[in-house]
């Protein structure tokens, strides 16, 4: 990981390349490099930390020539050092890489028996080696690559120049993304993702699972993993070539969950008919009514959103759920029943645990579902039910905004699947929409409250430990408000639900443990309460987050309190992320941390 892109041009590439690293910035990094082939050699700047490291590095050494490859990488194996930093290279040939080499080793013990030495710690550099020494036998490049893709076990999206060969790029995909750009005067693009390339070209293929490409002057040849040549269609990105702006706001985190209240309702709006009343139809394609079974599978913040649609398809639809962590999803060896939905859930599209689960279930005869924020990602295309959110770019590392559209989705999907299974009235499907159309209003009233967190945040910043409480589908916000937390201000967050404190958690209260409790006035409010004065019983700093019945009733004793918009329970989950995310945004700022590019976070988690 994180980020590719490479260049065969009409003039000179370093800047372009750069300018297409600083894109790609906010999937998370830690140091960047470029490789650019001339006069017979490959040169390289690389520069571990920032981008403003390596543009430092390129003034005052520039790089010339008209092909080059760069790429910002999250450390798997080894430290994020200036030697671990991509590209890696020999006398022949650099290569950038995307995922793991799972067998790395053996292949690199085969080569340094072989007399190979290396620079680095990293998996990649072994790809380097492997198809150097192919060259150095007399091998054609392309034949070296063809062959040395052969060897390597994992995940990877490859992209290979080479130093005889100044109008060769080679690029490789297996379970991380790649696409091809095609430009004007003949340039041609490599890149992890649209939007690297979109101030290139908005003409793009996408290299499906296997694929390799090997690009020319006279252009580019795709083949399939058995080597055959294969045509991929060409589309318009419709990503925009204009760099996202933060606008007036401090960061990127801030302005995503500020414009929740427009992107929640712009991806309502694909799924209700708001002046009849009703859910959009359902899709042709796929038959809800025969769904006997849905097993939601994510990771991190769209493994909550699932878990607060499980509550959601059992409780309106009467149809049971699973719903598993997708990185131990096929390890359990789960039964998948026939008539079963499998509902992944991923806001890049191209998470690779997910992905991994979303084949093993098609496998094992499940339809599959995805939410998305990404329509053109792997996901998508490989699945009988595409549910899009409408979230827009999502710069933050922290999710916002791809989170509470999730939550949006899932519960028009319930509210849909409830109704083809004949458990909605029409009263009761007006019901619903109506409440969902109230959600972005309320969302906007959640967000008038930010000073007042800001303000609290000065309570949160000096605790190492601090426990978030909720029950029914508040439990799984509790669970987000802690991981937000963790994310960006590095405070030790735990997220329980409230019933379970007495059951081995409360032994941590003490007056130095910040305890915020999740409870919108409703069916489960008197229950929380009741957990919530356990802990006030022993001492424990209780920040109370209701709306102004359920402040009235259980404020007193609290050392702060959150009024919120008093809304229906079934968007509660959608409206009370808003102070969850503002707090853990107001406390990583108190503490002055990396609000937008958290250490050791990636955006889009393209390893297993």
């Amino acid at each position: 990981m994180c980020g590719i892109i490479g260049i065969l041009g009409a003039a000179p590439v370093a800047g372009r390349l750069l300018e297409g690293l600083r894109r790609l910035e906010y999937r998370g990094y830690d140091s960047a490099g470029i490789a650019t082939v001339t006069d017979g050699s490959i040169e390289r700047r690389r520069a571990a930390g920032k981008l403003d490291n390596l543009a430092a590095v390129l003034a005052a050494e520039p790089l010339p020539g008209l092909i080059g490859i760069a790429h910002t990488r999250w450390a798997t194996h080894g430290a994020p050092t200036e030697d671990n930093a991509h590209p890696h290279a020999t006398e022949h040939v650099a290569v950038v890489h995307n995922g793991i080499i799972e067998n790395f080793k053996p292949l690199r013990d085969e080569l340094i028996a072989k007399g190979h030495r290396f620079a680095s710690q990293t998996d990649t550099e072994v790809v380097a080696h492997l198809v150097s020494e192919q060259i150095e036998a007399g091998i054609d490049p392309v034949e070296a690559v063809r062959t040395s893709l052969k060897r390597l076990h994992g995940a990877f999206a490859l992209a290979l120049v080479f130093a005889d060969h100044p109008d060769l790029l080679i690029g490789a995909r297996l379970g991380s993304p790649l696409v091809v750009g095609y430009g004007e005067d003949g340039e041609i693009y490599l890149g992890s993702d649209a939007i690297a390339l979109a101030p290139l070209t908005q003409r793009i293929a996408y290299l499906d699972e296997g694929d390799w490409v090997v690009i020319t002057r006279a252009g580019a040849q795709i083949y399939d993993r058995d080597d055959h040549p294969v045509e991929r269609p060409v589309t318009l990105s419709g990503a925009t070539g204009a760099m996202i702006s933060k606008g007036n706001y401090r960061h990127f985190m801030l302005k995503e969950i500020h414009e929740q209240p427009i992107v929640v309702a712009q991806t309502l709006r694909t799924y209700l008919r708001r002046l009849e009343g009703e859910l959009a139809p359902p899709p042709e394609d796929i038959d809800l009514a025969s769904v006997r079974r849905v097993t939601i599978v994510a990771c991190g913040t769209s493994f909550y959103a699932g878990m607060v649609a499980k509550y959601w398809f059992e409780q309106f639809a009467r149809v049971p759920v699973d719903i598993d962590v997708a990185s131990e999803f096929r390890y359990r060896e789960p039964i998948m029943e026939e008539g079963g939905l499998a509902l992944f859930i991923s806001q890049s599209g191209e998470t690779a645990d997910t992905l991994a689960a979303l084949r093993h279930a098609r496998a094992s005869g499940q339809k599959i579902a995805v939410v998305v924020n990404v329509p053109t990602s792997t996901m998508a295309r490989e699945a009988d039910l595409l549910l899009p959110t409408h979230a827009g770019p999502e710069i933050g590392v922290a999710s916002t905004k791809a989170f509470t559209c999730q939550l949006a989705v899932l519960a028009a999907l319930a509210a849909s699947l409830a109704r083809a299974k004949g458990r909605l009235s029409q009263e009761e499907e007006r019901r619903i929409v109506r409440h969902l159309s109230e959600a972005p209003a309320a969302i906007n009233g959640a967000l008038a409250y930010d000073e007042a967190i800001e303000a609290l945040a000065a309570t949160i910043a000096p605790a190492r430990d601090v426990l978030y409480l909720g029950r029914g589908p508040d439990y799984p916000l509790a669970l987000e408000g802690a991981l937000k937390l963790k994310e960006i201000s590095y405070i030790h967050a735990e997220g329980y639900a409230a019933g379970e404190m007495k059951h081995g958690p409360i032994a941590l209260i003490d007056d130095a443990v910040p305890v915020v409790v999740i409870a919108p006035s409703g069916p489960l409010f008197d229950k929380t309460v009741s957990n919530m004065q356990e802990v006030q019983a022993r001492g424990g700093q209780v920040i109370l987050i209701s709306d102004y019945d359920g402040i009235e009733a259980a404020g007193e004793g609290c050392v702060a309190t959150l009024t919120m918009p008093k809304v229906h329970p079934l968007i509660a989950p959608i409206v009370y992320a808003i102070p969850v995310q503002l707090l853990a945004y107001h406390v990583a700022v108190a503490k002055g941390t990396d609000v937008d590019q958290p250490r050791n976070l990636a955006k889009s988690v393209t390893v297993e």
